[in-house]
């Protein structure tokens, strides 16, 4: 392979990496407006953000369907960053939710 057919090859699999980044990120807001959701529920039910045991699930269920080549603890630690920032986006909405409904309370006083 020439330095030039390398380079060729390299940029269309790069343009493909970023093809496949823009869906991920698709798919990371479909999974956040998701978890908004679910955090409004828990919020308007006073329950915590914070589920251990729902976490193993979601664990369990990306890594059963794991084919590869990426390793399981990869697949885990990438999942564990994505539930931690889909538990602080909760955490901000819960927050403002509660800041929007302190301030409708002062006003109706």
């Amino acid at each position: 392979m020439t330095a030039d057919e390398a380079q060729r090859a390299l940029d269309e699999l790069r343009a493909a990496v970023d093809d496949v980044d823009v869906r991920i990120l698709t798919l990371f807001n479909e999974r956040a407006r998701v978890v908004e959701a679910i955090g409004e529920i828990k919020r308007i039910s006073a329950l915590p953000i914070y589920e251990p045991k729902r976490e193993e699930l979601v664990f369990q269920n990306v890594l059963a369907h794991n084919t590869g080549p990426l390793p399981e603890d990869a697949v885990r630690r990438m999942f564990e960053r994505i539930i931690d920032e889909m538990r602080t986006l909760q955490r901000e909405r819960m927050r403002r939710a509660q800041q929007a409904e302190k301030a409708r309370e002062q006003g109706a006083v």
